[in-house]
């Protein structure tokens, strides 16, 4: 399977975005039965917003667990690069008002115990991994204390 273009997965945000919009949330936070979320961070070379629709197939303790796997493409998705050189970000969800969290990328154990969790949910996410030869990671959103 061909990944789709950078605009191709903008619009598809952009139309994700509109639903939660002109439903006033009622509808678009829930994805493939997993609770959807907003992360807005900052652009790494424009320094501007960036928002993305994303969802989170693992929640532990207090914080919020994204993949980063890009449908299984070779390349990161660009808001991964973004946290990772700027790891305060915002986060919303359907029960959660906007707030600032501080993203970390997942630590060899962390990923060893949530991986096996995730795909055992969402057996989708263990087909990205076999398509590229990068290793997936996972992004734990905490609370900022």
């Amino acid at each position: 399977m061909i990944m789709p273009s950078d605009s191709v997965l903008k619009t598809m945000n952009l139309l994700h975005r509109t639903l939660l919009k002109v439903t006033a949330g009622k509808k678009g936070w829930d994805a493939g039965n997993m609770p959807v979320l907003k992360l807005t961070t900052i652009g790494r070379k424009s320094g501007e917003p960036r928002m993305v629709m994303l969802t989170s197939p693992v929640q532990q303790n207090n914080s919020i667990v994204i993949v980063a796997s890009r449908g299984g493409d070779d390349q990161h998705p660009a808001w991964l690069l973004n946290l990772r050189d700027n790891p305060i970000v915002e986060v919303q969800t359907k029960d959660l008002a906007k707030h600032k969290r501080t993203a970390r990328i997942a630590n060899a154990q962390e990923r060893a115990a949530l991986w096996p969790v995730i795909i055992e949910k969402y057996k989708g996410y263990a087909s990205y991994q076999v398509k590229t030869t990068r290793e997936i990671p996972l992004v734990l959103l905490d609370p900022i204390a």
